[in-house]
């Protein structure tokens, strides 16, 4: 609970527009440390130095010295390229050398590492405290007025140009020592692109959406890595809405499934995962418009639910092994197992588990 205080606080001081950076920095920290020492402690790790030769505790004002957060970190996260150790480790330094002035400066290089390091410490939470320690039902998106117009995207260019040399060589000293895999990493670095939601609004949608890279397509995932890239602001000319576009009726998806898994996926089983998954209300519910839209949009002239690509990868990803089709639905798959171009030849051996 001290751990997610220094964090809320953290957050309070990175949004609010008079907060402090060495304050951020220093709550940050804080609250990574006790996190990881309430890890140690609950699974009954020692995180005290002990004297080699007598095996009593070292001693800092008559309490056992603990251990700091460099150290908690190496023995977290044992490999030294991991990106949440490393992007830790980064602001573990910068915590060390911060000068007030140029706080502004600083926040703009590091905006996105900032990001990784508060998203880090909730996934951490949350894996071994549970939901109840999440923070978000108590952080929200913060307005920001800089992008909204040029002169502020060039003030952030000049503020981030005023840092000391000494300053922005730590960061590119500490980058330059990393692969270019963990640098684009989200954990390490979380940069994010803004672009307005058009389309009809649903009850189901919220002010931020966030999307998975790894469930988009191929074409999607390329369009919008290479925005990314290059730094390309994505505007609207003009919106036209093209009815079922690229959309498939629950017929068209077992077929499609069926085409990339080695066994039978049959109607039943598409209409289980849409309710396990919660991909869309029923038929009968008032508001069908609320979707999960990434999977199932409802079409309102036909009174229809019609399916994604995505809908169809996620399927695939969720149940596409016999391993991974007995987890989700606690049975055999129906039907002949074949083997498949690229399935691993351990788990699609030929064999028929029709009952």
């Amino acid at each position: 609970m001290e751990s997610q205080r220094h964090a809320l606080k953290a957050v309070d001081e990175w949004n609010a527009s008079t907060g402090n950076y060495g304050d951020f920095l220093t709550h940050m920290h804080k609250a990574w440390h006790y996190l990881l020492h309430a890890e140690f402690r609950k699974d009954g790790v020692d995180y005290h130095y002990r004297n080699g030769q007598t095996g009593w505790y070292e001693l800092v004002d008559g309490e056992p010295k603990a251990w700091p957060l460099e150290e908690c970190l190496r023995r977290r996260y044992l490999d030294p390229a991991d990106p949440v150790r490393l992007n830790a480790e980064l602001f573990v330094q910068l915590r060390n050398k911060v000068e007030h002035r140029y706080e502004h400066g600083l926040k703009v290089i590091t905006g996105g590492k900032a990001q990784a390091l508060v998203f880090n410490y909730e996934h951490e939470m949350v894996d071994h405290f549970g939901r109840t320690y999440s923070l978000a039902d108590r952080v929200r998106f913060p307005i920001s007025l800089q992008q909204l117009t040029a002169a502020g995207r060039e003030e952030q260019r000049a503020a981030a140009a005023r840092l000391p040399q000494r300053t922005r060589d730590l960061v590119a000293r500490f980058e330059a020592a990393i692969g270019d895999d963990v640098r684009d990493d989200l954990r390490y670095d979380y940069r994010i692109r803004l672009v307005p939601i058009v389309g009809r609004k649903t009850d189901a949608d919220l002010a931020i959406t966030f999307v998975n890279l790894d469930e988009l397509t191929e074409d999607e995932r390329q369009t919008m890595t290479e925005a990314g890239r290059r730094g390309i602001v994505v505007t609207r000319d003009k919106h036209v809405e093209v009815a079922d576009k690229e959309l498939h009726r629950p017929a068209d998806i077992t077929g499609l499934v069926n085409d990339q898994v080695p066994f039978e996926f049959k109607l039943h089983h598409h209409t289980a995962m849409w309710q396990q998954l919660e991909v869309r209300p029923r038929k009968t519910d008032p508001k069908p418009h609320a979707t999960d839209a990434r999977y199932c949009v409802y079409n309102e002239a036909f009174d229809q639910f019609v399916y994604t690509d995505a809908w169809v990868k996620k399927i695939v990803n969720t149940i596409g092994t016999v391993d991974k089709y007995r987890a989700f639905f606690g049975s055999d798959p129906e039907g002949l197992v074949i083997q498949l171009p690229g399935q691993p030849t351990g788990e699609n051996r030929a064999a028929d588990l029709s009952a």
